[in-house]
């Protein structure tokens, strides 16, 4: 009998998680596998408005935490509310950690399994109702980051990869029949807009202030020993053009020769991770570079302000603190998105 009533208690949670899980306003798909870089499972939550439309733009969502720790779980709630009052099909990916395959990821790698989740966004988002014509990006901290290297570097594309000679990425899943160099060659990265939140822009920068040591406690969160973004056998003192490579700011072209999609880059005044004077570094070259870019600061939040639930360190909860930046968000997505 006891071991029937704890049964009978389980059945009973897992119907309350199963109940909170759904919403009457989108369908969400789970653990949606997109690619397998050497077996290691890559997989994305993908949500669909349920206002009864054939079509909606879409929004893909890259995780932050120093690109060693979270997964995708940190954004579900933006993730709903972008799908629930901005009617977007929203995808959020978890992409590959420095941290994962005994702690030999690299950074390059972590940039290919990003650019391969948006070409399998694009291949198949239709599928969920997805708009692969309308798409735009955004990840907060890290997740900045790699929103922004969608950006600067989705033409840099090629099949040998990034083998410290060469500055190409290999995407970590590609159309069939396709090679990296055409689908370069077609723009097949193109987004129609951007919203790298309180992002990370200069990886020259991160490795100087000790970001591949003990210092950086990202690290020690990972369950990861502290060494090169790129391997033992880089460092940004003998190889910085591989740190530049992977660095928006030293990457930035002028509209004549790659016009960006539309741009909003926010950041909190109190940030101390990624602060003001960072993020306004990279959007002031890309203003002198003639692309359009939004910007604003918000009075009082730190870091992370996106993040699900309530974070004590930085004292912020996503009621008060994301849901006002998000709707500026989808503001800026209406104006860029098209809608059928």
């Amino acid at each position: 009998m006891k071991k029937l009533a704890i049964l009978s208690m389980l059945t009973i949670v897992l119907f309350i998680q199963n109940v909170e899980a759904q919403s009457d306003s989108y369908t969400l798909q789970k653990d949606v596998l997109f690619a397998s870089p050497e077996g290691f499972g890559l997989t994305m939550d993908i949500y669909t408005p349920n206002t009864g439309k054939d079509s909606y733009p879409v929004v893909v969502i890259w995780h932050g935490g120093g690109w060693l720790i979270n997964t995708n779980d940190i954004m579900d709630e933006m993730s709903q509310y972008l799908a629930e009052q901005g009617e977007f099909v929203v995808c959020n990916v978890n992409y590959r950690l420095l941290g994962d395959q005994n702690n030999t990821v690299t950074l390059d790698e972590i940039v290919e399994d990003v650019f391969g989740s948006l070409l399998w966004i694009k291949s198949n988002i239709s599928a969920y109702k997805g708009d692969p014509n309308q798409i735009a990006v955004t990840g907060d901290s890290a997740g900045g980051h790699l929103a922004a290297m969608v950006v600067s570097h989705g033409k840099v594309l090629e099949s040998d990869g990034f083998d410290g000679a060469t500055f190409g990425f290999s995407p970590s899943w590609l159309p069939e029949g396709k090679t990296a160099e055409q689908v370069a060659a077609e723009d097949g990265l193109e987004v129609q807009a951007a919203i790298p939140s309180y992002g990370v822009f200069n990886m020259v920068m991160r490795a100087e202030n000790g970001f591949e040591t003990s210092q950086n406690g990202f690290w020690e969160w990972g369950g990861a020993t502290p060494r090169g973004l790129f391997g033992e056998a880089f460092n940004v003192e003998k190889n910085p053009d591989i740190y530049e490579a992977t660095s928006p700011i030293h990457n930035v072209s002028d509209t004549s020769e790659k016009k960006y999609p539309p741009m909003f880059f926010h950041v909190g005044s109190e940030d101390t991770t990624t602060p003001p004077e960072a993020i306004e570094a990279y959007v002031s070259k890309l203003k002198q570079a003639g692309q359009q870019v939004e910007y604003k600061v918000y009075e009082g939040k730190k870091h992370a302000y996106l993040d699900n639930g309530c974070n004590d360190y930085f004292q912020q909860c996503f009621a008060d603190d994301a849901v006002p930046v998000l709707n500026d968000m989808i503001t800026f997505l209406n104006n860029h998105l098209k809608r059928n």
